[in-house]
């Protein structure tokens, strides 16, 4: 399927992962933009960390916070943990170092616009470091991360779009909810690390290219092996002919518009859970 410049498909690492997860889930979220009702408790949980990522990106533009800070606490909390065991991302940098909140980046890939935006990128002359806030408790397993297309297409297109070699790169994620204070991972790059990351991307694209070009003939999307894990919790379930057991608001889905080809620039980027 072709695409010209102005209408080039806008992926981020959302959708990257669920493509690779289950492309008929990719299908029934972003071609057709079906969606469910949102949990009122998981939707308080993404209203805070929207807030968190908020006043991280007024500080890091020398904007002051205190009247937010000072009434509402767990904020308040979060911030002084950062401040206290990682003081180099609150405080100010030097002219020989670049420091932006909420950096965004693209990259052209084959017939892709790939999308990236960093919550705090600070560069030198020598290295670059990624720098991502997570609300939630750390993951147990550092191996997933490592594996998330989050890790793997920020670490990518920092590479391709810039003039560091890739073991010059790093990215860290920082959890502030832990209840001790703030915990970090951090993932170096390698120029190894990126030829893989590049050839998977070769091969997935290419598959959607060819999902996609299928779709507009009648053909759905492959769905995941019956009973995969991946249906347990998936709200398109039902639409998918599956037999679990999914709650009535899970199951609703409301179509929007028929998708036009026209429109394939459309994907928005979202924060995903990695937990």
């Amino acid at each position: 399927m072709l695409f010209d410049e102005t209408h080039l498909m806008r992926l981020s690492q959302g959708q990257l992962n669920t493509l690779e997860k289950c492309p008929r889930q990719f299908q029934h979220t972003y071609l057709e933009q079906l969606y469910s009702p949102i949990d009122p408790d998981h939707d308080e949980k993404l209203m805070l960390g929207s807030r968190f990522h908020l006043l991280m990106q007024q500080r890091a533009m020398g904007l002051s916070i205190d009247s937010f800070l000072e009434t509402d606490a767990q904020l308040r909390g979060w911030i002084d943990g950062l401040n206290t065991v990682a003081p180099f991302i609150l405080e100010k940098t030097s002219d020989e170092t670049f420091k932006e909140s909420e950096h965004y980046r693209t990259l052209q890939f084959q017939d892709y616009l790939l999308t990236v935006v960093y919550d705090l990128l600070i560069a030198d002359n020598v290295q670059a470091q990624i720098l991502d806030w997570k609300t939630y408790p750390k993951p147990q397993n550092q191996k997933y991360l490592e594996q998330n297309w989050q890790t793997k297409l920020y670490l990518f297109v920092l590479a391709e779009t810039s003039q560091y070699v890739p073991e010059n790169i790093s990215m860290t994620y920082w959890f502030v909810q832990p209840h001790d204070k703030p915990q970090s991972i951090k993932f170096n790059y390698s120029t190894a690390q990126h030829e893989q990351t590049k050839r998977k991307l070769q091969q997935l694209l290419t598959q959607l290219n060819r999902y996609i070009t299928v779709y507009y003939q009648g053909q759905d999307f492959p769905q995941v092996p019956e009973g995969s894990k991946i249906c347990d919790n998936c709200q398109f379930a039902a639409r998918c002919n599956r037999n679990y057991a999914v709650s009535n608001s899970n199951s609703q889905q409301t179509p929007s518009l028929a998708l036009d080809p026209s429109l394939l620039d459309l994907v928005t980027i979202e924060e995903v859970t990695l937990s």
